[in-house]
């Protein structure tokens, strides 16, 4: 692992990336307009050609094209397309499914306003034993992959696949089970300075393939939710503590401020923010920092995204399709501040790094979306002045034939002649 050391202490000057929950560890950034968000969209049985795929919309408010649909290519398959990441050169996207442990490449770097599938990584089972990869986070000439379940019993116990850049697979790490852990994953994030990894929990393929309205109906599938977040040594891949954070703990956002060690996270069952941050001792601590709306309509909470000095978050709540922006000055009392309705259901927003831009979509999992007038499948953007969010423009997936709406990464024109050299 002599290259993993090496290149956590490189990593101590990283500069931050575009898009605010990106890996420090990612290159070529934007910090001005982006010119295309992709969108990594559900394909929907019976509409277009039904199978998951890559939209490419044109966000450049210059361009002719703004809000429209400049590309899409298909995987060929429909596997619960989810999330997805960046490598940490930004040439390629990878991105997965929660029914399926495949991976697909794509080229984001020879065309970024048209990207192409290169390849297909399909021994993510085989090889770690992990269903429904998750998040993909850059490391230097790596990827680190968490999943959701596993290929035996499909349940939420899992854990993390390391490959590097080509697609080869390195190796694996299992989510404590002893130490209070209860060896379910969901989200990563990585403090370089602090040589810290920071992992949250969700739950298995058993659960989240399953309707919505059935699944909380079952009060024994509801007991298999996770309920910790883990801190590993980032250079020896070790866990070292466990905290028990009740309620699924979703995605987790380090501060980007330099002076800034701490990050926060929201749980989506118990709709409260959570604190973890080094205490007067230096020891890590999680706390229960902020509630979010009335936690007993179960607005769930599904997305959240902090601004690049710290001292903002915006929170998506996908029951109630609200917006909301709550003050970080003091990240151990958050106050919110705004709050906007922006669709009938919500969950992914993404915003641009000099937090003037917002995009929000639609869609949650296949079998968790509401249904009649209230599926709506659509990108919003967003413009942000510090007191409204004012909508500039919407792509309705549905009426497009595209399926649903989800997780969504920045482009940008200049990435094609880095990459190309003209």
């Amino acid at each position: 692992m002599r290259w993993f050391v090496l290149a956590c202490i490189g990593a101590i000057g990283v500069a931050h990336a575009d898009e605010t929950c990106n890996s420090p560890y990612i290159s070529q950034l934007i910090k001005g307009q982006e010119d295309y968000v992709y969108v990594w969209t559900l394909g929907v049985e019976g509409l277009g050609d039904g199978s998951d795929k890559l939209v490419t919309i044109d966000v450049n408010p210059k361009s002719k094209r703004y809000g429209k649909v400049i590309s899409k290519v298909s995987t060929g398959a429909r596997a619960e397309a989810h999330h997805m990441g960046f490598t940490d050169d930004r040439r390629y996207l990878w991105a997965g499914g929660l029914s399926d442990s495949r991976i697909w490449v794509f080229d984001v770097g020879r065309n970024p306003a048209a990207p192409k599938l290169v390849r297909t990584i399909s021994d993510l089972g085989d090889k770690s034993g992990f269903l429904g990869p998750h998040t993909y986070y850059a490391l230097p000439g790596r990827m680190l992959v968490q999943a959701l379940s596993n290929t035996q019993d499909k349940g939420g116990r899992t854990g993390m696949a390391l490959y590097n850049n080509k697609g080869e697979f390195i190796t694996s790490h299992s989510m404590p089970t002893e130490g209070g852990g209860d060896g379910y994953g969901y989200d990563l994030a990585v403090n370089p300075k602090q040589n810290v990894l920071l992992t949250s929990s969700f739950t298995g393929y058993a659960n989240y393939m399953r309707p919505l309205g059935e699944l909380i109906k079952d009060a024994e599938a509801m007991k298999n939710f996770g309920n910790s977040m883990v801190v590993w040594d980032l250079k020896a891949m070790k866990p070292t503590k466990v905290f028990k954070v009740p309620g699924a703990p979703l995605e987790i956002r380090w501060s980007l401020n330099p002076k800034d060690n701490w990050a926060i996270t929201a749980a989506a069952l118990t709709s409260k923010l959570w604190l973890v941050k080094q205490d007067a001792k230096g020891q890590w601590a999680a706390k229960e920092v902020a509630t979010i709306g009335d936690p007993s309509k179960i607005p769930l909470p599904v997305d959240i995204s902090i601004t690049r000095d710290g001292k903002g978050l915006w929170v998506n709540t996908f029951m109630d399709g609200t917006t909301r922006y709550f003050d970080l000055s003091n990240p151990e009392a958050p106050k919110q501040t705004y709050e906007k309705v922006t669709g009938k259901q919500i969950n992914m927003i993404s915003q641009s790094w000099d937090g003037k831009r917002l995009y929000i979509t639609s869609s949650l999992l296949a079998n968790w979306d509401k249904g009649g007038a209230d599926n709506e499948q659509f990108i919003r953007g967003f413009a942000w002045d510090g007191s409204e969010l004012t909508r500039k423009f919407e792509v309705d997936f549905t009426k497009e034939k595209l399926g649903r709406a989800h997780h969504m990464k920045l482009g940008t024109k200049a990435q094609r002649a880095t990459v190309t050299g003209g």
